[in-house]
């Protein structure tokens, strides 16, 4: 079975691609506070073995860890530290389009946009440049469902 390209993937095969192969996730929004749900999230899958890099300019500048890990002002500054296999937003939708060119220009395999966060026009622009992309779901609830925990 020949695997889709990832401009052509359905989200189905997007999303058990990045849930099968990614294990280093650049969580681009990490919040340090523990009732957020980008902590949440990133704490479960912490948890299921997966490595976290928080990205938090604010955190970065004052030296804070978020859930033990360093934390980077930019997905390139994580890039030179770290070989990042996703890309997860927790951002507002209109805040995509420069993370989707930064992990573009650093050549990342995958990203993927929270629950809520879209952006049709950066997401089509990470498929065809060779990115796996899912949008509007959780990373935590669809590795939960598919029973990978």
């Amino acid at each position: 079975m020949t695997l889709a390209s990832p401009s052509d993937m359905t989200e189905a095969q997007a999303v058990a691609h990045i849930l099968a192969h990614c294990r280093t996730v650049a969580v681009v929004g990490l919040s340090p506070k523990a009732h957020r749900e980008s902590y949440g999230v990133a704490r479960y899958m912490q948890a299921q073995g997966w490595r976290i890099v928080p990205i938090n300019p604010v955190a970065a500048a004052s030296g804070e860890k978020i859930l033990g890990e360093t934390v980077y002002a930019t997905l390139s500054e994580a890039a030179q530290h770290h070989q990042l296999d996703l890309v997860n937003v927790f951002r507002n939708s209109e805040d995509v389009p420069p993370v989707v060119d930064e992990a573009m220009a650093l050549g990342l395999p995958a990203i993927w946009l929270q629950l809520g966060i879209a952006h049709n026009a950066a997401l089509a622009r990470a498929k065809a440049a060779g990115m796996v992309a899912v949008q509007n779901r959780c990373l935590k609830v669809d590795h939960a469902w598919l029973g990978l925990s």
